[in-house]
Protein backbone atom coordinates (compact mmCIF):
# COMPACT_ATOMS: atom_id res chain seq x y z
CA UNK A 1 0.00 0.00 0.00
CA UNK A 2 1.40 3.19 -0.97
CA UNK A 3 0.10 6.65 0.28
CA UNK A 4 -1.92 8.95 -2.47
CA UNK A 5 -1.78 12.52 -2.03
CA UNK A 6 -5.44 14.26 -2.27
CA UNK A 7 -7.42 16.81 -1.60
CA UNK A 8 -8.21 15.85 2.21
CA UNK A 9 -4.41 16.62 2.60
CA UNK A 10 -4.46 19.97 1.08
CA UNK A 11 -3.76 22.82 3.48
CA UNK A 12 -4.83 25.73 1.12
CA UNK A 13 -0.99 26.62 1.78
CA UNK A 14 0.66 26.42 -1.62
CA UNK A 15 4.36 26.41 -0.09
CA UNK A 16 2.97 23.93 2.72
CA UNK A 17 1.25 21.68 0.52
CA UNK A 18 4.20 21.06 -2.24
CA UNK A 19 6.43 20.17 0.43
CA UNK A 20 4.23 17.80 1.74
CA UNK A 21 3.89 16.34 -1.71
CA UNK A 22 6.90 16.13 -1.79
CA UNK A 23 7.64 13.67 1.48
CA UNK A 24 4.91 11.60 0.11
CA UNK A 25 6.74 10.70 -2.76
CA UNK A 26 9.56 10.48 -1.35
CA UNK A 27 7.99 7.78 1.29
CA UNK A 28 6.55 6.30 -1.58
CA UNK A 29 9.91 5.93 -3.14
CA UNK A 30 11.11 4.25 -0.44
CA UNK A 31 8.48 1.73 -0.13
CA UNK A 32 8.81 1.05 -3.18
CA UNK A 33 12.12 0.36 -3.18
CA UNK A 34 11.82 -2.13 -0.07
CA UNK A 35 9.38 -3.70 -1.73
CA UNK A 36 11.59 -4.20 -4.87
CA UNK A 37 14.14 -5.62 -3.24
CA UNK A 38 16.10 -2.81 -4.95
CA UNK A 39 20.20 -2.45 -3.77
CA UNK A 40 21.30 -1.16 -0.53
CA UNK A 41 22.66 1.70 -2.03
CA UNK A 42 19.70 2.61 -3.58
CA UNK A 43 17.51 2.43 -0.23
CA UNK A 44 20.12 4.17 1.49
CA UNK A 45 19.57 7.39 -0.85
CA UNK A 46 16.05 7.04 -1.03
CA UNK A 47 15.87 7.03 2.64
CA UNK A 48 18.56 10.17 2.58
CA UNK A 49 16.25 11.92 0.92
CA UNK A 50 13.39 11.71 2.84
CA UNK A 51 15.29 12.54 5.72
CA UNK A 52 16.69 15.73 4.54
CA UNK A 53 13.49 16.55 2.65
CA UNK A 54 11.58 16.02 6.53
CA UNK A 55 14.43 18.23 7.68
CA UNK A 56 14.24 20.72 5.22
CA UNK A 57 10.37 20.74 5.82
CA UNK A 58 10.50 21.33 9.32
CA UNK A 59 13.25 24.17 9.06
CA UNK A 60 11.15 26.10 6.56
CA UNK A 61 7.84 25.65 8.27
CA UNK A 62 9.15 26.39 11.23
CA UNK A 63 10.66 29.58 10.12
CA UNK A 64 7.45 30.54 8.43
CA UNK A 65 6.01 30.19 12.22
CA UNK A 66 8.61 32.47 13.54
CA UNK A 67 7.76 35.32 11.38
CA UNK A 68 4.18 34.91 11.48
CA UNK A 69 4.10 34.74 15.38
CA UNK A 70 2.50 31.40 15.38
CA UNK A 71 0.86 30.86 19.09
CA UNK A 72 1.61 27.33 19.08
CA UNK A 73 5.27 26.95 17.52
CA UNK A 74 6.62 25.49 20.64
CA UNK A 75 4.76 22.79 20.99
CA UNK A 76 4.66 22.23 16.86
CA UNK A 77 8.34 22.42 16.82
CA UNK A 78 8.61 19.99 19.62
CA UNK A 79 6.48 17.60 17.38
CA UNK A 80 8.91 17.64 15.09
CA UNK A 81 11.72 17.21 16.81
CA UNK A 82 10.15 14.48 18.69
CA UNK A 83 9.81 12.69 15.03
CA UNK A 84 13.73 13.40 13.87
CA UNK A 85 14.80 10.22 15.62
CA UNK A 86 11.95 7.66 14.66
CA UNK A 87 13.66 8.69 11.15
CA UNK A 88 17.20 7.90 12.22
CA UNK A 89 15.95 5.10 13.92
CA UNK A 90 14.47 3.36 10.51
CA UNK A 91 17.81 4.48 9.05
CA UNK A 92 20.04 2.68 11.00
CA UNK A 93 17.55 -0.43 11.52
CA UNK A 94 17.62 -0.60 7.15
CA UNK A 95 21.44 -0.26 7.29
CA UNK A 96 21.67 -2.96 10.09
CA UNK A 97 18.98 -5.20 8.97
CA UNK A 98 17.95 -4.58 5.36
CA UNK A 99 14.41 -4.15 4.00
CA UNK A 100 12.40 -6.20 5.67
CA UNK A 101 9.08 -6.63 5.73
CA UNK A 102 8.66 -5.88 9.48
CA UNK A 103 11.14 -2.81 8.08
CA UNK A 104 8.29 -1.97 5.65
CA UNK A 105 5.55 -1.63 8.10
CA UNK A 106 7.39 0.18 10.61
CA UNK A 107 8.24 3.26 7.74
CA UNK A 108 4.16 3.05 7.06
CA UNK A 109 3.25 2.98 10.61
CA UNK A 110 6.15 5.47 12.11
CA UNK A 111 6.87 7.65 9.14
CA UNK A 112 3.54 7.47 6.66
CA UNK A 113 0.66 7.65 9.31
CA UNK A 114 2.34 10.14 11.60
CA UNK A 115 3.05 12.62 8.57
CA UNK A 116 -0.84 11.88 7.84
CA UNK A 117 -2.13 12.46 10.80
CA UNK A 118 0.37 15.67 11.54
CA UNK A 119 -1.08 17.12 8.71
CA UNK A 120 -4.42 16.57 9.08
CA UNK A 121 -3.68 17.96 13.02
CA UNK A 122 -1.24 20.38 13.40
CA UNK A 123 -0.26 21.51 9.93
CA UNK A 124 -4.08 22.17 9.50
CA UNK A 125 -4.33 24.19 12.45
CA UNK A 126 -1.31 26.29 11.11
CA UNK A 127 -2.54 26.85 7.37
CA UNK A 128 -5.59 28.04 9.29
CA UNK A 129 -3.95 30.40 11.66
CA UNK A 130 -2.16 31.64 8.06
CA UNK A 131 -4.99 32.29 6.40
CA UNK A 132 -6.54 34.21 9.00
CA UNK A 133 -3.20 36.46 9.53
CA UNK A 134 -2.95 36.66 5.46
CA UNK A 135 0.62 35.18 4.88
CA UNK A 136 0.77 33.67 1.71
CA UNK A 137 4.04 31.87 1.24
CA UNK A 138 7.35 29.66 2.17
CA UNK A 139 9.93 31.85 2.05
Amino acid sequence: MFYEWSSSLETGHAGIDNQHKQLVAALNALLEACRSGRGQAELERTLDFLGGYTIKHFTDEEKLQQQSNYPDYFQHRQCHEDFKPVVQNLAEELLREGPTDELVEKVYESIGDWLLEHIKGDDFRFAAYLRAQRVVKIE
